[in-house]
Parts: C-alpha cells; sequence; structure tokens
C-alpha cells in the first residue's frame, strides 16, 4: 500500500509542477481557456484523447470486453471512425473561423456569423453544456473517490474531497495550458497501461491460443464480432449503438476547443495522425485486455472491475500502483477540461458577452479562476454522498453534448443557407431529442443509442429550420 502512495505522490507533484510552469498563460480569457492559442500538434493530440475517454475507457470498455467479448471491438470501429470524421471535417475549418472570429468557446463560434443580439444561440448552448457538464463532473467526482478508496484504503467520502481539491488546484492554477500538457503525462500513462495490461494479460493466460479455447468452452459467440446478429433486427441495432458511439466525437464542446487551441493548420493536419493512431491503441488495448481478462478471471459480479483485478493480479505493487494511478489520471483529464468548459460558459458567454460586463480581460479571467473553484466543489457535493440516481444521467451527457453541438457544427462549416434560427432549433432538437429517447423510447426500440437519433434529428432541424428562416429573410 505504500508503494501505491508513493507513486501517486510522484504523480501528484508533477501535476502540480506542470500547473506552476503554465500560470504565466492565466491573466487573460484567451490564455486561461486556450492557452493563448499556441499549442504543439503532440499536446493537441494527446490532450483530445484523453478528455475524450476519461475514466471508461479503463473501466467501462475493458468491462464491455469481459462481457460481451468480440463484440466490443465494434465500439473500437466507431471510435475511430469518429474521431477520424472529427479531424478531417470539424478541426480545421473550425480553427480558422475561430481564429477569424477571435472566438474562445464554442458558443462563440456560434453566434459570431449571426445576430445574435438577443443571445439566444449563446443562451441555449450555455444552458445545455451547464447542465451536462454539472452532472457529468459530479459522476467524475464519484468515480475518483472510488478509485483513490480502491487504490489505498481511503474513505470514500475523504477519497472524493482529496480528488476534487487535486484537480480543482492544478486546473485553478495552470489554466488550459496545465490541462493540456497534463493531459499529455496523462495520455501517455494511459497508453502504456493500455498496451502492457493486455500483453500480459495474454501472455498470463497461455497465449491467444489458449485463450480462445478457454473463451470457446465459455460461449463461442465471445469470439465472433457478428454473433449478436443471430438475434436478428436487436442484433444489428445493438452492432449500431455501439459503432454510433463515435458520433458524439463531432460535436461535444470539450473537444471542439481543443482544435481552436491549435498553434496553426500544421500543427492540425500533425496533430490528426497522432490522435487517430492513439486512440486505435487506447480501444484495442482496452477490448482485448477484457477479453483475456475474462479468460484468466471468469465469473466477477462487476465487469468494470476487470482492469483493477489484473493490476493488482498479474504486476508487482509498484506497477499495480503506477496502473491504479492510471485509472485516476483517465479520470483528472476528463474532469479539468469539463471544469474549464463549464467555468468559460459563465464567465466568457454568459458574464461578458450575455451580461456585457465591462471588466478588464485580466479581471475576468481571474474570476474564471474562481469560478473553476465553485463548480469544483458543487461537483464535490453532490458526489460526497454517492448518489448512485446521478449515473443513470451521465449515460447521455456525451451523447447529449455530440448531439446538441455535432450536427450545427457541421452546418456551420458546410452549409451556407445555415441561419442562427437554424442553429438555435438544431441545438435544441439535438439535445431534447437524445434526451427524451433515454427517458421515454430507447428501451422500446431495442436499446438504440441516444446520439443517433439526437444527431439525426439535430441536423435535419437545423437544415429545415434554416431553409425556411431563409426564404422568410429573403422575402
Amino acid at each position: 500500500m505504500s508503494v501505491t502512495v508513493a507513486v501517486l505522490v510522484g504523480y501528484l507533484a508533477m501535476l502540480t509542477a506542470l500547473a506552476i510552469w503554465s500560470r504565466k498563460e492565466t491573466h487573460s480569457l484567451k490564455g486561461f481557456y486556450l492557452a493563448g492559442k499556441k499549442l504543439p500538434y503532440w499536446v493537441v493530440a494527446f490532450s483530445t484523447n484523453a478528455t475524450g475517454e476519461s475514466g471508461w475507457l479503463l473501466l467501462g470498455l475493458t468491462g464491455m470486453g469481459y462481457a460481451v467479448g468480440a463484440q466490443a471491438y465494434w465500439v473500437v470501429v466507431g471510435e475511430i471512425i469518429g474521431i477520424a470524421l472529427s479531424w478531417g471535417l470539424i478541426s480545421r475549418r473550425l480553427k480558422r473561423l475561430s481564429d477569424t472570429t477571435d472566438s474562445i468557446t464554442v458558443p462563440d463560434v456560434l453566434a459570431a456569423r449571426f445576430d445574435d443580439s438577443r443571445h439566444i444561440i449563446r443562451g441555449i448552448a450555455v444552458a445545455i453544456i451547464l447542465v451536462m457538464v454539472t452532472t457529468y463532473v459530479t459522476a467524475q467526482m464519484v468515480a475518483s473517490g472510488k478509485a483513490l478508496s480502491g487504490f489505498v484504503g481511503m474513505d470514500y467520502r475523504t477519497g472524493v474531497v482529496i480528488g476534487g481539491i487535486i484537480i480543482i488546484a492544478y486546473t485553478f492554477v495552470g489554466g488550459y495550458k496545465a490541462v493540456s500538457y497534463t493531459d499529455v503525462v496523462q495520455g501517455l500513462l494511459m497508453l502504456a497501461g493500455l498496451i502492457v495490461v493486455p500483453v500480459t494479460a495474454i501472455q498470463a493466460a497461455g497465449g491467444w491460443e489458449q485463450i480462445t479455447a478457454t473463451l470457446t468452452a465459455q460461449d463461442p459467440a465471445l469470439l465472433d464480432m457478428w454473433a449478436v446478429t443471430s438475434d436478428g433486427l436487436s442484433g444489428w441495432i445493438a452492432i449500431a449503438s455501439f459503432v454510433g458511439i463515435g458520433l458524439p466525437f463531432l460535436g461535444v464542446p470539450q473537444l471542439l476547443v481543443r482544435f481552436m487551441s491549435a498553434r496553426d493548420d500544421v500543427e492540425l493536419k500533425k496533430a490528426r495522425i497522432v490522435s487517430i493512431i492513439v486512440l486505435l491503441f487506447f480501444t484495442i488495448g482496452a477490448v482485448t485486455a477484457g477479453i483475456a481478462g475474462r479468460a484468466l478471471f471468469p465469473g466477477l459480479e462487476d465487469s468494470e472491475t476487470i482492469f483493477p483485478k489484473l493490476s493488482n493480479e498479474l504486476f508487482s505493487p509498484l506497477v499495480s500502483g503506477l496502473l491504479l494511478v492510471v485509472v485516476l489520471a483517465a479520470i483528472m483529464s476528463t474532469v479539468d477540461s469539463l471544469l474549464l468548459l463549464a467555468s468559460s460558459a459563465i464567465v466568457r458567454d454568459t458574464m461578458q458577452k450575455i451580461l456585457g460586463s465591462d471588466k478588464s480581460d485580466s479581471d475576468l479571467a481571474d474570476y474564471g479562476k474562481v469560478v473553476t473553484i465553485l463548480i469544483g466543489i458543487i461537483g464535490i457535493g453532490f458526489a460526497i454522498p454517492e448518489a448512485k440516481f446521478i449515473f443513470w444521467f451521465v449515460l447521455f451527457a456525451w451523447s447529449g453534448l455530440g448531439a446538441a453541438f455535432g450536427p450545427v457544427m457541421l452546418a456551420l462549416l458546410y452549409d451556407e443557407k445555415t441561419t442562427g434560427a437554424g442553429v438555435a432549433a438544431g441545438m435544441l432538437g439535438g439535445f431534447v431529442t437524445s434526451v427524451i429517447w433515454v427517458l421515454a423510447i430507447k428501451e422500446h426500440v431495442y436499446d438504440l443509442y441516444e446520439a443517433i437519433p439526437g444527431f439525426f434529428v439535430g441536423l435535419v432541424t437545423t437544415l429545415v429550420v434554416s431553409r425556411m428562416t431563409k426564404s422568410v429573410h429573403a422575402q
């Protein structure tokens, strides 16, 4: 246990050093929220991947590999398609538009081309971001508390508070630059863990042939990506849902701002290649670790405990400590970005743009730091009771953000007929559809993933309303 604590302390010391080093960029809004738009490609690439995956990659996706076997590779397919489309269709055009309009946030970009004097576009965007991000942060705080409890035997509530303080502190001190560079460290840790663990697990199980034999004895369907199609329509919908998990990559704001923060177009081109390759290792490693874990430790009550189980059973205390820190790193790399996203929605979009604050850029940046702390404290407060009802909401936080912003971003960047009314209607249409789908429809349509109908409705609504309002204006 003491070895794990030592590893954790060393990791936290590194985060502290990065935060202090990044402080000079935090005295302006552009510096605090986008690191001055000067990040190199390798930082943008790793920050994009680390932010997008969170603890779900190491716990959820490995657990999915354990539970359904090779079928979980459809999630790999979906995520790679999603991230490739995001880099190919969104990144460079968004970067150019954000630079041309001097945008700092995603709502900035959405409102820049239109007469949004009534702040309808910005207001809708801010509301969606704050609702989704608050619950997302809370759930990740819960996860950090459970992780620290598992790492060092710490009381859950104490773990939530300490984990929350750590994340809030380096985000507050170093802003987006600290978050991005710590994402590189966290991303490298995640990459190492998702190479070492599956390779070691395969060796421990006697090689891939032995794993194949073991799983065939358990259930041959665990080795067949197409096995679920034997169920007919429900099976094909399951595959579509797995692949659809990649759709929100086109729109979640915490990833879009990564593109905006790059130094220039050349850096984005290089970042795209690194990001896709690293995500491929991330996702294949996670699913493979879960499959190998199923052969080694069948019968686990909770499939999502397989990564910690492999870490504890197959490695020395030092390496096990490092791997447990990897889980914490995955959680942190998402929470810090969400804190900044919510803070920018309040300070930049609400205080400066909607309310018209005349405070200086430096003063507003200071307000941003305070708001970051407050949002983090709210997340800690909700997480301390370990309120499990929050987790159902988090299941569609990713899809809700993606369905709200992905379709309108595509329309804005590619369709010259897009209007402000279309953007506002599209955001609401995509978001509301994804929420209603989960609450009232999903269980009746073979659990079709909510991002798929949400994205479709958001895109159609944006295009139709834009053309209707375009013709009205033309008359």
